[in-house]
């Protein structure tokens, strides 16, 4: 059972984020729903409880307590709220980057400030142009000196808007060894952000538009060597991409499995609960059965990533059912409801539409497919999570106990 993978430690995190997410974010989801505006200040209250910190290591001021523990915080606070679910998500592939490429001068510097909350990170990959192929992106960065001059733009960000320092992926040449990663501060000269569109669905997170003019970055900003901005990327994508939206799936997957049960708790039909219908109960078996093993693919695969082993296949697989299964389940819970799954006073259609905002990013279900085909054919290229094992073994202490 997926409990088997929890300590008691982790336990007691669950029941700290719950309180704070039931207690602190669960009044503001209205607001944000009726405005679409991004929820900044609980972006920030959500930050200082060190929880951003959670796979930062002691000795930089983090939690050191792993990335089973990061599933955790970013599933309780989706279950409330996909948006600030997907908020932390964003934040923990910006902490990635400097994690694994970062310099000790520059670990030293951004660290601490994430892990106490005053720096919220972000990772900028995405084009207009490339999509989800990274290689055919066109933005730029040229030497001048000890800066490089960035020019062009990235698309789909997330946190753009209340993001503190963007880690940026460009191409300084051609070819695959031709993209680099810089840390770009929100307030350089040269970068702006497009005005915050309405979105479909994670209302009060922003994932917009950087815009780099002449952007001047010292050369001391970059990070790792000139060409190491593919591997910056894809270990970005695979270590914290997959499994932080898997958990923002899982979050939103036990939302819809709650508000349709209590539904069928609430609701009759010839004088039984709607449960006690035979097409609802097969359905909500259904429901039930779904959501076990999507919580089964997301905590077995954090909990080989946390022990340094290679899992490559299992974060692609578990982002690949978890994104399918909230998707599917979603969809039978609003069968259930009838009518009553279309008005906006019950959340079932905000879980609707969080849930495809979880698609596409770190690949959609058919990358992860495309990629699980080449394991079984034997062509797959490598293990990221096995090139970062060392440096994930060194970032990890002793894990801290809970905030609050």
């Amino acid at each position: 059972m997926s409990d088997s993978y929890l300590t008691t430690h982790h336990r007691e995190l669950r029941q700290a984020v719950r309180r704070f997410a039931e207690s602190q974010v669960a009044p503001r989801v209205e607001q944000m729903e009726q405005t679409g505006a991004i929820e900044t200040d609980l972006a920030t209250a959500i930050a200082r409880e060190g929880w951003i910190g959670v796979t930062i290591g002691q000795e930089y001021g983090g939690m050191a307590a792993g990335h089973l523990a990061k599933t955790i915080i970013i599933e309780e606070l989706s279950r409330v709220s996909g948006a600030m679910g997907a908020m932390v998500q964003a934040s923990q592939l910006g902490v990635a980057k400097i994690l694994h490429f970062g310099t000790e001068k520059q670990k030293r510097t951004w660290l601490p400030k994430i892990a106490a909350g005053s720096c919220l990170p972000t990772i900028a990959v995405t084009e207009n142009v490339s999509g989800s192929h990274v290689l055919g992106m066109q933005t730029t960065a040229q030497r001048d000196g000890d800066d490089y001059i960035l020019t062009g733009s990235k698309v789909y960000v997330g946190n753009s808007h209340i993001g503190d320092l963007h880690g940026v992926v460009v191409r300084t040449g051609t070819g695959s060894r031709g993209l680099t990663a810089f840390l770009v501060e929100a307030n350089q000269p040269g970068l702006t952000v497009a005005p915050h569109g309405g979105t479909l669905g994670l209302r009060g997170f922003s994932f917009g538009e950087l815009i780099f003019k002449n952007c001047r970055v010292p050369a001391s900003n970059r990070l790792g060597a000139e060409g190491d901005g593919k591997d910056v990327a894809y270990s970005s994508s695979i270590l914290y991409g997959r499994p932080n939206l898997t958990a923002v799936a899982l979050g939103l997957h036990q939302a819809v499995l709650e508000t349709t049960t209590d539904f069928c708790r609430e609701r009759f039909r010839y004088g039984k609960p709607l449960h006690e219908l035979p097409t609802v109960k097969d359905k909500l078996g259904r429901i039930q059965s779904r959501m076990m093993t999507a919580r089964l693919t997301a905590y077995n695969a954090a909990n080989l990533l946390d022990q340094g082993k290679p899992c490559d296949a299992e974060l692609m697989n578990a982002k690949l059912v978890n994104v399918e299964s909230v998707l599917d389940t979603v969809r039978i819970a609003m069968e259930i409801h009838g009518a009553a799954g279309l008005f906006t006073d019950r959340p079932l259609e905000r879980y609707l539409r969080d849930a495809h905002h979880i698609y596409a990013p770190a690949g959609t279900s058919d990358i992860q497919a495309l990629r699980l085909a080449e394991l079984a054919m034997d062509s797959s290229k490598g293990q990221y999570s096995q090139r970062a094992t060392k440096q994930r073994q060194a970032s990890l202490a002793t894990p801290t106990r809970p905030s609050k």
